[in-house]
């Protein structure tokens, strides 16, 4: 998949889950979102990119990356 298409989905959600007040529950909304909806190709594709510097992944979809990569995780083939 499209690395510039998968950075501007993934912003697009952290941008619905910014307005949340509860900053916790917005991060694992997010992740959430992510597992749920992402298939284990789109996510492993995503996790790498979050770990580049210039990604353009917005702070609040790293930090919720961060604290739920192992959610996030494909599972091994």
């Amino acid at each position: 998949m499209d690395s510039d298409n998968l950075v501007r989905m993934a912003n697009r959600i952290g941008v619905f889950f910014e307005a949340m007040p509860d900053r916790p529950e917005a991060l694992e909304g997010i992740a959430n979102h992510l597992r749920k909806f992402w298939d284990p190709r789109m996510r492993r594709e995503f996790l790498v990119l979050v770990d580049t510097a210039d990604s353009g992944v917005s702070d609040i979809v790293k930090e919720a990356v961060l604290r739920h990569r192992a959610a996030l995780q494909p599972a091994a083939a």
